[in-house]
């Protein structure tokens, strides 16, 4: 198939603008169709039970006191303490339940006989299932006012007070009041799950949580749409392998190759700034596995670690709780793996080009100080936020926003999108001799759109305030979230490893942004949209069910070809001789395929299929989905591109891999172990208890404190300690060669060795050559 560079870069802009109008729509449908929350909730005689300046007063208790990163709610959040959602619909079953019985027959509900409870079960769950929409006032039953009241007692004694056995410190939230806000939220939440959307016979979450006792269930389209998800699956994957080897992309060839040799490249002064990236990423990754084992064991002993309370009398679960710890673990991910991808791209750039801009070196090390003023800023406000160190809106502005993956306070959010921006800048400044000559669907403008994207999806958190509805809040946070980790991210990847490729001479550069295009145009079609596999059941407009049940089922597909991609990479790599210098890299690189193929690809497939989502979302399957997926592939690529700076900054005669080898298969093989030993045994235990006993009860207290699945988060110690025995060596090597760094050889006018043998004679970039048709060669 005769295909140029341009015209796939025409039909990825199409992409691109197609999903601009759908996500655009859908923002229009979402704040048209968001349920509003009521001005006042009353009781039969009239009497005020809750207003909406409660339940919006209880959704900052619930952000500003991290409860998002200790339970969930409408599913979304963490996974230690209950759902909140779930928590609260199930509570206020059985305090309607236990009403009725007092009311009708004067005895507790347990002492009745099965058809005297069957009648009332039956009368609750007609009840809550007639209950009808209105936005100005809701009036409840005597039983559910009688519920509400129970609710918010049992959240005060437990979020208030607090509740050790669960794992809750005192004063997890900071008043009774709070907590009675707080208690209001969560059974609003229960109410819109509950309660048909205007005309649909659905409820705004499409009966989300699954809760045989409140009438909840998943109703056909989700088996309908699970169905028609799985049978594009097929015929896409059809269509996208057709396309595949119509357009024939080249793989990268080591053998008979001039690879330049890491001693022989020439370096910058802002290339071996770029090194210190490598430093501070190693060591916040190490201290992210550090927090990873405390959650573990927070599972198997709530209250303690290790006995240090009792025979020390250091109360860890007062000074570090589970709220704070797990922000931190979530926090560092991220922030260790974006730091080591901000200093590849800083680090690609001479490397490419030949020059250095003047004044280049100064602007990085500004963005390193910025960096960490901004880290340790958002870490350190967190633990102040959930703290209550804060007084007015100072708690979300400076301390703990509270919204999972975007916990930091606003401030330090925009110091963040600031340092995205400069990144962006100095990139692209490293990047111009390129820029200037080629295309605008060359690899360097490609990375340059990589980052300009990072910093304008990140904007959609500042579209939102603790007050705001949370429907319209988790809308926005998931442009956030997954937009990056289904689009941009995996964009970023495709780019830095075919400029890795290149600067390595195993692909031509025309080949590689080919490669890139098509690749992305896969990611994008399919990735981008397919967000909305977030919203089925967290209020937003029914339309999101079919939408985001085909194009989150694709999503699969491209992963398909990455994989594929790694394969071929790692053939040219097992092909080159005995001293092909950059092996290591490649098996870090291959492995973040690997990955990705199976924890974002494989766990991410089952997980998005509607009929599976309605039952297990927010159980250990979304766990073991994001440790395989967030670790897995990105985590990986980012190790692999610190090796890769390692290997050129590192002085030939201290280089070695034996300590890389070993971090390798550590991590490798503690991450399967993690996996396949505890995290999807006990998710798939956690699914089989949502089917038959409710939602509710797979993240309840009782399911986690079972014997076997005790036993099972013991045995995730072994992944757990070569994890980050892997971590702590791979900081050990980092450390150990930054102090045998090589002295930088090129100035702002000397010429680079790689640059030359990569656009040299004949491989110059020529923006008249874009139209020709597409063959091996070029």
């Amino acid at each position: 198939m005769q295909v140029t560079r341009k015209q796939l870069a025409t039909f990825l802009a199409a992409i691109f603008v197609v999903n601009l109008i759908v996500m655009g729509g859908g923002a229009w449908l979402s704040y048209a169709n968001s349920p509003d929350i009521p001005d006042t909730i009353v009781g039969p005689d009239g009497e005020e039970v809750a207003t909406s300046d409660d339940v919006r007063d209880g959704k900052e208790a619930f952000q500003e006191n991290g409860l998002m990163n200790q339970g969930s709610i409408l599913g979304r959040g963490s996974y230690y303490d209950t759902d909140y959602t779930a928590d609260t619909l199930e509570l206020k079953t059985e305090h309607m339940r236990a009403y009725y019985a007092q009311d009708e027959h004067d005895a507790a509900y347990d002492d009745l006989d099965t058809s005297q409870q069957a009648a009332i079960d039956e009368r609750v769950r007609q009840e809550l299932q007639s209950s009808n929409y209105d936005d100005a006032q809701v009036e409840y039953s005597a039983a559910e006012a009688y519920a509400h009241e129970q609710v918010r007692q049992e959240y005060v004694e437990r979020y208030y007070e607090g509740d050790r056995e669960r794992g809750i410190p005192e004063e997890q939230v900071q008043s009774a009041e709070a907590a009675e806000d707080f208690a209001d939220f969560a059974l609003w939440t229960a109410w819109i799950s509950h309660t048909d959307r205007p005309g649909s016979d659905a409820s705004f979450t499409n009966d989300f949580p699954y809760s045989p006792a409140a009438g909840n269930d998943a109703g056909g389209p989700v088996m309908t749409w699970s169905v028609i998800a799985m049978v594009l699956l097929v015929g896409g994957a059809g269509i996208a392998i057709w396309l595949y080897q119509a357009i024939e992309l080249p793989e990268p060839e080591a053998e008979g190759v001039s690879i330049p040799h890491p001693k022989e490249i020439d370096l910058t002064p802002s290339q071996l700034l770029s090194s210190r990236f490598v430093l501070i990423g190693a060591l916040l990754f190490f201290a992210q596995t550090l927090l990873g084992g405390l959650l573990a064991h927070y599972y198997v002993e709530r209250d303690d670690f290790f006995g240090l309370h009792e025979f020390i009398g250091i109360d860890i679960l007062q000074i570090l709780p589970w709220s704070i710890a797990r922000t931190w673990h979530v926090d560092l991910g991220i922030l260790w793996i974006a730091t080591i991808w901000l200093g590849a791209g800083l680090f690609l750039a001479p490397l490419l080009t030949g020059r250095e801009p003047r004044k280049q070196a100064l602007y990085v090390k500004g963005l390193i100080g910025a960096l960490l003023v901004v880290a340790v800023g958002a870490l350190a406000g967190i633990w102040l936020g959930i703290n209550n160190f804060f007084d007015g809106q100072l708690w979300w502005l400076l301390g703990n926003e509270g919204l999972e993956y975007l916990e930091i306070g606003r401030v330090w959010q925009a110091g963040l999108l600031v340092g995205f921006l400069g990144w962006t800048a100095l990139v692209a400044r490293g990047f111009k001799p390129l820029l200037d000559r080629e295309p605008r669907y060359g690899l360097a403008h490609m990375i340059v759109y990589a980052g300009g994207s990072i910093g304008l999806l990140f904007m959609a958190g500042f579209l939102y305030t603790p007050r705001t509805n949370i429907v319209v809040t988790e809308f926005w946070r998931w442009w956030v979230v997954h937009m990056w980790v289904e689009g941009v991210f995996e964009f970023f990847i495709l780019v830095v490893i075919s400029l890795t490729l290149v600067s390595m001479n195993l692909l031509r550069k025309k080949s590689a942004e080919k490669a890139v295009i098509f690749q992305a145009a896969l990611v994008m079609g399919s990735g981008i949209i397919g967000v909305s596999h977030h919203y089925w059941w967290a209020g937003l407009p029914e339309v999101w069910l079919p939408i985001g049940s085909v194009f989150s089922t694709i999503e699969f597909v491209p992963l398909l070809f990455i994989l594929y991609e790694a394969l071929g990479q790692y053939r040219a790599v097992d092909g080159a001789s005995k001293d092909f210098p950059y092996r290591m890299v490649f098996y870090f690189i291959v492995a973040s395929s690997v990955w990705n193929f199976f924890g974002a690809g494989v766990i991410g497939f089952f997980i998005n299929l509607p009929v599976i989502s309605y039952f297990q979302s927010g159980t250990y399957l979304t766990v073991a989905h994001a440790h395989g997926a967030m670790f897995g592939a990105f985590g990986f690529l980012a190790m692999g591109m610190a090796v890769y700076i390692l290997r050129v900054t590192t002085r030939e005669s201290h280089w070695s891999e034996r300590r890389l080898t070993w971090s390798f298969w550590l991590c490798n093989v503690g991450l399967a172990l993690m996996l396949f030993l505890s995290l999807l045994p006990v998710g798939f235990l956690q699914l089989e208890t949502a089917f038959t006993q409710g939602y509710a009860a797979a993240r309840s207290l009782e399911f986690y404190s079972g014997g076997l699945i005790q036993t099972l988060f013991w045995l995730r110690m072994p992944g757990d300690t070569l994890l980050i025995a892997g971590a702590a060596i791979f900081a050990w090597d980092v450390v150990a060669k930054l102090l045998f760094q090589r002295k930088a050889t090129a100035d702002e006018t000397r010429s680079h060795v790689i640059a030359d043998r990569i656009f040299g004679e004949g491989d110059a970039i020529d923006p008249t050559d874009p139209a020709e048709p597409v063959s091996d060669d070029d």
